[in-house]
This record gives C-alpha cells, sequence and structure tokens, in this order.
C-alpha cells in the first residue's frame, strides 16, 4: 500500500468514526434554547392556510398561524414563520431551514415513510369540481379525462391510481380557472382549497360527497421524537381545553367531520425509489418536450426578430411600435408574460398549454432576436446598400441577397446563446402545466426523495441536447467565414 493510500484510508476510517459517534440532533433543546419554533409554509396557498394579511402584508395570518403560535405559546417559545414554495418545504425540512411543516400537510402513507408525523389537527375531504352541467358525476365517469390536482397531495396519489390523464398545477386557484376555461374536465382537491376557489365559481360545480377523507398534521425530520411528543402533549391539550375548536371555528372551518373518527388516508403505492427503465423513458419524453418546445419557440422568435430589427432600422412610424414592443417585452419578466397569455387572454382565446409556451417564449426571445440582428445589420457599412441600389436592385432584394448573408455571420454566436439560454428558460412552462425536462426531474425527485440522481440526469440531458448545438454554430460559422474568403472561391 502506498503512502498516498494508506492516508485516504486512514482520513475514511476517521470520518466514519466520526459518523458512528455523532449523537441524534435534539431540535427540542434547540427550539428552547433559541426561543423560537421556526415553521414553514406557503403563502401562495392562500386563505385559509397562512397568507398575507390584507390590511398588513407584512403580516402572516391563518389558521395553520394561529395553531402554530398557539404550539409555540405552550412550547414557552415565540412562532417564526419561514415562507417556501409548496414543493420544496419537505427538501427544506429536511436541510434544516426550519423545524417543521404545518401547510396543509397530509398524512399519507408516503409522508409517514419520509417524515416523522404529529397527531392530526384537522379533518379534510377531497371534493370533486367539474364544469356546470357536465354528465362526470364521479371519479370512475372520468376514466381516460383530464383531472387537475395539486403535486405531492393525497389527490395526486389517489389519481395515479385512476385511468384519468392527470394535470398537475403549483397554486390552488390555477386548476379551477383551467377548469371554467374547458382545460381539464375536473379538479380533485382538498374541500378547503375547493370551497374558496372552485365552489364559489358559478361555471363550477362542486359534486356532494367526499372522494376520500384525510388529517392535517405537523410534518417533522425524522429523528425529532422529542419534538413530536411535545407538539403532541400540546395538541392533546389544545384539543382538551377547547382552543382548537375555537381557532377552527374562528375561521369557519369547524364541521361535523372534526368530531367523526379521524380517517387514516391510504394510496396508491409509492413508486421505486431507483431511476429504472420506466422512469429513463419519461425523462427522455421530457427531454423531447424541451427540445421541441425551444426549436419551435426560437424560430418564432427568430423570424419576428427579423421582422422588428428591419422596421426598427427602415421604419418611421413602425419603428417607434417596435421599440415599445422590444422594450416592454425586455422589461417584464417571462413567468408574467406566461400568465397573462395563458390565464389572462382566457377570456378571449383559449390556448392550450403547449401553445401559450411557444407563444410566449417566441414573443419573449423575439425582443432580445431583433437586437442583436439589429446590431449585426448596423455592423455593415452604408456603401454597400448605396452600391446595390446604384445596380437596380431594390431594397428587399439588398436586404436578402447582400445584408442579411453578411449580418447572419456576425449574429450566429449570439443566436446560438439565445437558443441555449431559451432552452433552460423553457423550464418555466411547467407553471402553465407543461411536464418537460425540470417538471419531470422534480417530479422524480418527490417520487424518489431525492434530487441528487434525478438532478444530474436532468443535468446531463439539457447537455446532451445543448453541446451539440454548440458545436454545429461553430461548424456553421467557419463555414461561412470560409464562403465570405475569396481566396478561397
Amino acid at each position: 500500500m502506498t503512502a498516498r493510500a494508506a492516508l485516504l484510508f486512514a482520513l475514511l476510517a476517521a470520518l466514519g468514526r466520526t459518523a458512528t459517534a455523532a449523537q441524534p440532533h435534539d431540535t427540542l433543546a434547540d427550539v428552547r434554547r433559541r426561543g423560537e419554533l421556526r415553521w414553514g409554509g406557503d403563502v401562495q396557498g392562500g386563505e385559509p392556510y397562512a397568507f398575507e394579511d390584507p390590511a398588513n402584508p407584512s403580516h402572516v395570518i391563518g389558521f395553520e398561524v394561529d395553531i402554530v403560535d398557539a404550539l409555540a405559546r405552550r412550547l414557552g417559545v415565540n412562532a417564526r414563520f419561514t415562507h417556501c414554495t409548496w414543493s420544496n418545504l419537505v427538501p427544506s425540512l429536511e436541510r434544516g431551514d426550519f423545524d417543521m411543516i404545518a401547510n396543509g400537510l397530509e398524512d399519507t402513507p408516503v409522508r409517514r415513510d419520509t417524515l416523522r408525523l404529529s397527531r392530526p389537527y384537522f379533518v379534510y375531504a377531497e371534493t370533486l369540481a367539474v364544469r356546470r352541467g357536465s354528465p362526470y358525476r364521479s371519479l370512475d365517469a372520468l376514466a381516460g379525462k383530464r383531472v387537475g390536482t395539486l403535486n405531492q397531495t393525497f389527490a395526486h396519489d389517489l389519481l395515479r391510481s385512476r385511468p384519468v390523464e392527470t394535470v398537475l398545477y403549483e397554486g390552488g386557484a390555477e386548476p379551477y380557472l383551467d377548469l371554467a376555461a374547458g382545460r381539464v374536465d375536473a379538479v380533485l382537491l382538498d374541500n378547503l382549497v375547493a370551497d374558496r376557489f372552485g365552489c364559489t365559481n358559478p361555471a363550477i360545480e362542486c359534486l356532494p360527497g367526499d372522494v376520500a377523507r384525510g388529517a392535517y398534521v405537523v410534518g417533522l425530520r425524522r429523528g425529532d421524537d422529542a419534538l413530536q411528543a411535545a407538539l403532541d402533549r400540546a395538541l392533546d391539550d389544545m384539543k382538551a381545553d377547547g382552543e382548537l375548536q375555537r381557532i377552527l371555528e374562528k375561521w369557519h372551518l369547524w364541521d361535523q367531520r372534526q368530531g367523526e373518527p379521524i380517517p387514516l388516508a391510504t394510496a396508491a403505492a409509492a413508486k421505486s425509489p431507483h431511476v429504472d427503465r420506466a422512469q429513463l423513458v419519461l425523462f427522455c419524453k421530457g427531454a423531447w418536450v424541451t427540445l421541441y418546445l425551444s426549436a419551435v419557440s426560437f424560430l418564432l422568435a427568430t423570424l419576428l426578430g427579423v421582422v422588428l430589427a428591419v422596421i426598427r432600422m427602415r421604419g418611421r412610424i413602425g419603428s417607434y411600435f417596435a421599440t415599445a414592443y422590444v422594450e416592454l417585452l425586455r422589461g417584464t419578466p417571462l413567468l408574467l408574460q406566461l400568465y397573462l397569455i395563458y390565464y389572462g387572454l382566457a377570456p378571449i382565446w383559449k390556448f392550450d398549454a403547449m401553445s401559450a409556451a411557444i407563444l410566449g417564449l417566441g414573443l419573449n426571445y423575439a425582443a432580445y432576436e431583433s437586437e442583436v440582428y439589429r446590431a449585426a445589420l448596423s455592423s455593415l457599412s452604408k456603401g454597400q446598400s448605396e452600391a446595390s441600389h446604384a445596380l437596380g436592385l431594390s431594397s428587399w432584394q439588398t436586404l436578402r441577397h447582400i445584408l442579411f448573408p453578411q449580418a447572419l455571420r456576425t449574429a450566429l454566436p449570439a443566436m446560438t446563446n439565445d437558443f441555449v439560454a431559451l432552452l433552460k428558460d423553457s423550464s418555466v412552462v411547467s407553471v402553465i402545466t407543461v411536464v418537460e425536462l425540470t417538471k419531470r426531474t422534480s417530479i422524480t425527485a418527490v417520487d424518489m426523495r431525492g434530487w441528487l440522481v434525478p438532478g444530474l440526469l436532468c443535468a446531463a440531458l439539457y447537455l446532451a441536447i445543448s453541446f451539440p448545438l454548440g458545436r454545429l454554430s461553430r461548424l456553421l460559422e467557419k463555414r461561412l467565414h470560409r464562403d465570405s474568403d475569396p481566396r478561397r472561391t
């Protein structure tokens, strides 16, 4: 054994002994020492969970805020809320960003395997909503139809075992907007979400009866036995002295379900925690959606960008409108533009998700491409235009045969960079239910309860798509440079 190998072996052995000797972390002791119980939630979930106070947006209110405040008070500490997107709540808890989750977290078999769960503090029902006048009156009748729900929910688990096309959303309001617009045939979500975003819409009907029942619980890291026991005692005391009921009554959430036996949620079996052939097929489909979406969007951006560039250089009145378009699209977020196209224009024109994604990306990147082409055209000498006109060529012929081929050589590197950027920016279209490569990665990461392997696979596929594009761009540059060199003709 060489000296270097012996040193490496000694370091690994030392790390192994350190890991073995490590003691379980006592989160309850940390909470009491710092005098603060940190908890995570997503304010995008809206009323009545945890949301910004309309009278004071810097203050978060909600029935779960009141419950956590009561729990913290009974532990002798203060509660501190930390905002985190719903899909990242569990990973953020596991990495120590906060001590617990209380945000409509459902007691499911998957959650029991992943986290430590407290006693239930609220019993909910799964409510099925359809468009008013719809012939579908049950979940069984929706075979082969599109049903919307939220990712990482008991409703999602229920739909997995059904022969339906599940459409996943990130927020509670969006599924019902799509239902009213006719983009999905039904929505299955907790009654709290349905009552506030769906049942109040005159175009939507919430069907009577509970599809299933479940319970909300506090989520903790595995190993936080002491904190779980303390929270369970506090919840038992809140039920015994009536504080929990008073909080639910304050938010108009107390109903007959709260006094009935607490249901134990069951769902479809969890997926294998390995990337198998089926998962690889899904990843490849996600990569194809990303590539197709990016290619078509960039084609639209290129065509529109050329038109805008020419108008800005040659037009008079039109140049003001073209400039306004470029500044507006570059000065506002792509995410906002996607929301406006998909949801804002729904009363006028109902784009499907893929069409809205292509249109949003194409219109946004057209503003950037127009500046690339304008700069490339401006770099050419005016003498070439004057000479072509002297030879009797029209403005269109001059642009097509003289100026544009030369400008293309200048613009090509920037175009390649923009296409790679668009390829990565296409990940934002998941907010309008397009399941591309990044969205597929997040879904698989939740199923596998880990981001490392799905993340590396996603990165490899992005690299496999973008690297050949860079090589192709360099080959085209060399070819165009050779064709333009008179010494090679």
